[in-house]
């Protein structure tokens, strides 16, 4: 069925999907995929036939997706409508995912890996979305300290807060030593974590709320080497009882994919303690968690118009603030500290020139540059064609985001060049 030919069948609301392919070896975008998508709940019948473009995506599509009120408060009605997808191309493995979840209005976007026929990589083909941790049961988060001991030797590693470039996420619990390690860049991982947790439909303020909780908790982590000082040769789990809920395959929503973006290298702290906070948090409905963050309840301040920082003091505590970590492993540039624009020049508009050319080598719709230290129009186009490709505000403009999202894919380029 075409892309017009469906659209007499809605009767719902409507949520949007894209989906972006890339081969798994080199993550080189994939043209001439061809995706097919069913409901869930009819998967014989094929609701879309899509063939990817030159960078590897489809345009967005429209898909049935409940009322938005499923949403906004806690019911017995299922939030999000569910869809499958098959995705086929000559000499490669054929990939099925099946429970990609559609809220009305939001915006998401489905990451595929395809792996060259007869040598698949994928450790879950079919993948199967979980359910929401808002909708489906999971294990309640089993109570820690919020600051962890730094007297006991060999608790603390590291003696600073560094944003890591890799988290590797144990799916499955700690003891469990059949389950799989995944090597997920960070900020692809505090995405996931925040898309599984709580609804994109959510308000702003509400979704960075959550989200500086999930960072900080994922920071604590990782500056504590919490599992390492354990035995164990991961930084996190997917468990709920233990961690946050990971998913293989989630989708990414836009709006929680941006507002991620924006807070990349924050955390939360308290008052001479270095540490990161260990922000546990619970849904607030089905399990209460005093002295924690209710996701419900977060929803409800932000209805109210609290800022995120004022809803993290009402679970938290009212001296906590947000912190900014030093530095970002792996990123071979620190952000000026302003934004890179027309008229702006000197080294700073020299590294993002230099780092798009190696970019453009993979992605060739995104145009090379003259290294010459001078942000003039076609800098901020090839500026624009970068964030157009990789699903961000397209603005021509450097701001922090773009800044740190350009330095992340000219390292991930730059080892597959290497």
């Amino acid at each position: 069925m075409d892309n017009v030919g469906n659209q007499n069948r809605i009767t719902n609301d409507i949520g949007y999907l894209k989906i972006r392919v890339t081969t798994g070896e080199n993550l080189f975008p994939v043209e001439n995929a061809k995706i097919k998508i069913s409901s869930t709940g009819e998967p014989d019948i094929t609701l879309y036939e899509l063939v990817t473009n030159s960078g590897g995506t489809t345009d967005f599509i429209r898909l049935e997706a409940p009322p938005f009120s499923y949403s906004q408060e806690p019911s017995d009605n299922q939030p999000y409508s569910e869809y499958n997808l098959k995705i086929s191309l000559d000499g490669y493995e054929e990939r099925v995912i099946s429970g990609i979840q559609i809220f009305s209005g939001e915006s998401g976007i489905q990451y595929i890996r395809l792996d060259k026929a007869d040598t698949d990589n994928s450790p879950y083909n079919p993948t199967i979305i979980a359910g929401h941790t808002l909708w489906e049961y999971y294990p309640p988060k089993i109570a820690e300290d919020a600051i962890k001991p730094v007297s006991e030797s060999g608790e603390i590693v590291l003696n600073r807060v560094v944003v890591p470039e890799t988290i590797i996420v144990h799916d499955g619990v700690p003891t469990d030593s059949t389950a799989t390690n995944f090597y997920v860049p960070y900020a692809d991982y505090i995405k996931n974590v925040a898309c599984c947790e709580i609804y994109s439909t959510w308000p702003d303020e509400a979704i960075k709320a959550n989200v500086l909780a999930i960072m900080s908790f994922t920071l604590n982590r990782v500056y504590t080497e919490w599992y390492r000082n354990k035995g164990y040769n991961f930084t996190i789990t997917s468990s709920t009882a233990y961690d946050h809920k990971w998913t293989y395959g989630k989708t990414i929503y836009e709006k929680v994919s941006n507002i991620v973006d924006s807070l990349i290298g924050s955390f939360l702290s308290y008052p001479n303690v270095k540490q990161p906070i260990l922000t546990q948090y619970c849904d607030g409905k089905r399990i209460s968690c005093p002295n924690w963050l209710s996701q419900w309840g977060s929803k409800a301040l932000a209805d109210d118009g609290l800022k995120a920082i004022d809803i993290l003091r009402y679970y938290y505590n009212s001296n906590l603030f947000i912190n900014t970590a030093p530095r970002i492993a792996g990123i071979p540039s620190s952000y000026p500290g302003y934004d890179l624009t027309i008229g702006s020049s000197g080294q700073p508009v020299i590294t993002i020139q230099e780092q798009i050319n190696e970019i453009s080598k993979s992605y060739p719709a995104i145009p090379k540059l003259t290294v010459d230290g001078i942000f003039g129009s076609k800098t901020a186009a090839s500026v624009k064609e970068f964030q157009k490709a990789f699903d961000m505000p397209v603005s021509g403009i450097v701001d922090y985001p773009t800044w740190y999202k350009i330095s992340s894919i000219y390292v991930a380029v730059s080892k597959i060049a290497g």
